[in-house]
């Protein structure tokens, strides 16, 4: 412990060390190799380097690796009566070489054996002392990603590093390899013993599991790289853009020129390899951006995504600020912006446009300006629409004359009580009361009616429109002004309310529409109901024939006649009786109308679909059907009945051995002709729904011997089977004869194509809460893009004996399999073959009892 402790506490004053990281994406990738090909390197070049622990699990290629380094010798720890080698803190301090290599970083400390329960916290002391580290590390060990790779893989993962310890290191160099690669050298023994293979490959090393783990590993050290680089411009003060690859940032204003200016963007950042696209809408804070079509915005937010690019949504006052900060944040290289769509005339009274201004501001971001054929044309604002109701448009202006007339005879009933500026001000809130009633043209009514009161009855000389003092005109216009300001401002806060509370009102009808839409079958009623309660309307129908009204607008018809009258599609109709909606409906309601008539398109293809889909199946195996028939079925047929003939013929005398072979040969066949009506017989209940289960808690030991005795294969033809690990796995929940049937299928299936000098092997595991059964051959195997068509029935992919049978051993191996609950899925087996892979749930009860 002295030693540890002079090295912890000797470190203050000395250079911390320098650590590098081998990373992988799962055992066996070459960390420890690549680890031990850079410590001959630094030796190489003078460096004192010392092996401080490396696991080389008996692999004789890292064995051979760490001759000629320099290892200090394990020390040696007692727990629960088992002996454990661990790194040698203390030896390690004595001997204090510049650089030490320690493998497996995330290792947990034997209990008792050091001063950390973690090999990384060993790692940080060295560190503190001066020693250079090299190590390595799988991802599945990073603290970020545990609960991940166990949703990948299944397995738990106890030994962990923080993510900000790895961070924080040196170097890290990614040792990757792909997955193929990486199994086939399971496969050879080159990364466990060989007991341990079968059961890797099934379990941990699948190969789906291997890219989703390389995946991980590439894109955590991409973070890891952006990371780095963006510290380094932090800490040096780098603001402009370094060019390290292809980013292109496209602003869209929800315009028709989206579309024009994504694929523009698209095709620039495609010209480099690894060039990214990135959209991005700028919504102002105060909401305030008119024109912007939010159904344009999804759609090319859509569009966006489909090219392989990414969606953003700011929100700043200016648009030119906002838009140039998230450029510069972003690393951008280039801007594409489409040009104006101010008019001339417009840009000249306004000044310069966003284009102008990001340009201004981009720095170093190239800047596109794209034109598109909305250029100039002006921009496509909203309808001027009557936002306030016929009443109050006439009530308002009759309040601006009427309200100041009743405030003038009021303050003059108690004339001397106020000052002038406080009748002012009681003015002005008429004013505002006035704007809030009817609007900004009604308040400059009551504005100028005010001022013209306030002049005559108020202002000196009393009684006259007109005025001595120069302070009073001065008031008198200052008061106009800012009741006329303050009743626009009162009329533009209302109809921005009104504005958000109708956007509010459309999302949540198409947030509605959207949850109608995903019902499921009853689609179209649920869409009918919902704009029946929307539209407030008596009844909402769906006509394939319109009725006889009027053309109107926007893809909608007059109400006369029937009611109103909606396209909704190729060939239907929405009619809609009741109330009249006004036009600023009509927009959500052309949507409802698309929605629907997408809805009964949708349905009128599958219904065609589900009618064709039993024909052509039927057709299928009815074709299928007679060929085996009038082959297959024959052969057994034609060989029983032989063998009966020869035994009836009058004219031959046949000893006792010929009869019993003779009877034996009948026998064969009449018992492959029963198997081959019994697959055929259990195919069609599986079909017609008619298969009746018993499912009970069943072992492997219980259902696989009898399945192998009911193969009859000629022994000296046949290859060997190979069973390992069934009592290792929990009892299944299955139906045991059906269980049967398919183990004796899929290890028949498999030893007609494996060579006779190479066993056919049957394995199984428990994972996730399921048993996986796998019978894997060295035979021809079957291409990847055969595989789902040797599960159909009378496919005889790869046979070498096409007079085998019907070819339903697979098909009816599937439908059993499917029927208790269970998958059957065909894989490669590493180094030539096939593997059937056939997984059941594990039985509940059989498992509780286990634990």
């Amino acid at each position: 412990m002295d030693g540890e402790g002079r090295e912890a506490t000797a470190g203050p004053a000395r250079r911390p060390g320098r650590l590098k990281v081998f990373l992988g994406a799962a055992p066996g990738v070459g960390k420890t190799c690549r680890m031990l090909d850079e410590a001959h390197r630094r030796t190489a070049r003078g460096a004192d380097v010392v092996a401080g622990f490396v696991e080389c699990h008996r692999r004789r290629h890292t064995e051979a690796k760490l001759r000629g380094l320099e290892a200090l010798p394990p020390a040696e720890h007692v727990h629960r009566g088992r002996t454990y080698a661990e790194l040698d803190r203390r030896a390690l301090s004595a001997r204090r070489p510049q650089v030490v290599l320690i493998d497996e970083l995330a290792h947990t400390n034997v209990p008792g054996g050091g001063r950390h329960p973690k090999r990384w916290q060993d790692v940080e002391d060295i560190l503190a002392s001066g020693i250079d580290v090299v190590t390595t590390l799988d991802i599945q060990h990073l603290e970020s990603l545990r609960d991940v790779v166990e949703k990948i893989t299944g397995v738990p993962q106890r030994e962990t590093v923080p993510d900000e310890f790895v961070r924080r290191a040196d170097e890290i160099e990614l040792v990757d390899i792909p997955p193929e690669g990486l199994r086939r050298r399971m496969a050879h023994g080159n990364i466990y013993p060989a007991e341990r293979i079968d059961a890797s490959l099934a379990n941990y090393f699948r190969p789906g599991n291997l890219i989703a783990l390389r995946e991980l590993a590439l894109l955590w050290l991409v973070g890891r790289v952006d990371e780095a680089l963006h510290k380094y411009r932090v800490e040096h003060g780098i603001g402009e853009v370094w060019e390290t690859r292809e980013r292109v940032v496209v602003a869209l204003t929800g315009g028709p020129e989206g579309e024009t200016l994504i694929r523009r963007a698209a095709r620039i950042a495609g010209r480099s390899a690894g060039g990214e696209l990135l959209a991005v809408h700028v919504a102002r804070s105060d909401g305030l951006a008119a024109g912007v079509s939010h159904a344009a915005l999804a759609a090319q937010r859509a569009l966006v995504e489909d090219l392989g690019g990414s969606y953003h949504s700011v929100v700043g006052d200016g648009v030119p600020t906002a838009l140039s900060e998230f450029a510069l944040a972003e690393n951008a290289t280039q801007l594409v912006l489409g040009t104006s769509r101010r008019r001339r005339l417009e840009r000249f009274l306004t000044g310069r446009g966003i284009g102008e201004t990001v340009v201004a501001l981009s720095g170093d971001i190239d800047v596109h300006m794209v034109t598109h054929e909305r250029a100039g044309h002006g921009r496509l604002l909203p309808s001027r629409r009557r936002t306030l109701p016929t009443s109050r448009l006439v009530a308002g202006p009759v309040a601006g004359v009427v309200l100041p007339v009743l405030l003038t005879l009021a303050l003059d009933r108690i004339r001397g009580t106020f000052n002038l500026t406080s009748e002012a001000l009681l003015f002005l809130v008429t004013v505002v009361g006035v704007a809030c009633i009817g609007g900004v043209a009604s308040a400059l009514v009551a504005a100028l009616t005010a001022a013209l009161l306030l002049n005559y009855w108020f202002m000196p000389p009393i009684g006259e429109f007109t005025m001595s003092d120069p302070d009073s005109v001065l008031a008198l216009v200052v008061f106009a002004v800012v009741a006329a300001t303050v009743a626009a401002a009162a009329d533009r806060s209302l109809r921005l309310s009104r504005r958000a509370a109708r956007a509010t009102a459309e999302a949540e009808t198409m947030s509605a529409l959207a949850g109608s839409i995903v019902r499921g079958d009853q689609a179209v009623p649920a869409l009918l109901e919902r704009a029946r309660e929307t539209f407030g309307m008596d009844t909402v129908d769906l006509t394939s024939e319109p009725p006889d009204t009027g053309p109107g607008t926007d893809g909608t018809r007059t109400e006369a006649g029937p009611g109103l009258v909606v396209r909704a599609g190729s060939g239907s109709f929405l009619v809609l009786r009741g109330r009249t909606p006004p036009s600023s409906e009509r927009r959500v309601l052309t949507a409802f109308a698309a929605h629907v008539g997408a809805a009964v398109e949708r349905a009128r293809l599958a219904e065609a679909a589900a009618e064709v889909e039993p024909i052509k199946a039927a057709d299928r195996l009815r074709t299928a059907l007679l060929r085996a028939v009038s082959h297959d079925l024959r052969t057994p047929l034609a060989g029983a009945l032989a063998a009966v003939s020869s035994l009836r013929a009058p004219d031959v005398e046949f000893s006792e051995g010929d009869r019993a072979e003779l009877l034996e040969s009948a026998e064969t066949s009449l018992n492959r002709l029963n198997r081959l009506v019994e697959n055929l017989l259990d195919l069609s209940r599986l079909q017609a729904g008619a298969l009746t289960l018993a499912l009970r808690a069943t072992t492997l030991e219980e259902v696989l011997p009898a399945a192998l005795e009911s193969l009859e294969l000629p022994p000296a033809a046949a290859p060997a089977v190979d069973v390992q690990n069934l009592e290792t796995v929990p009892a299944l929940r299955a139906d045991p004869p059906l269980l049967e049937r398919v183990l004796a299928n899929l290890v028949g299936n498999a030893v007609r194509h494996a060579p006779a000098d190479r066993p056919v092997l049957v394995t199984a595991s428990s994972l996730a809460g399921r048993v996986e059964i796998r019978i894997a051959d060295r035979g021809p195997g079957i291409a990847p893009d055969d595989r789902e068509r040797a599960f159909e029935p009378f496919q005889r992919l790869g046979d070498r004996d096409n007079t085998a049978g019907l070819g339903l051993g697979l098909a009816l191996a599937r439908g059993l399999t499917e029927a208790m609950d269970g998958t059957l899925t065909a894989e490669d087996t590493p180094g030539g073959g096939l593997t059937m892979v056939l997984s059941l749930p594990v039985d509940a009860d059989a498992a509780a009892g286990r634990l």
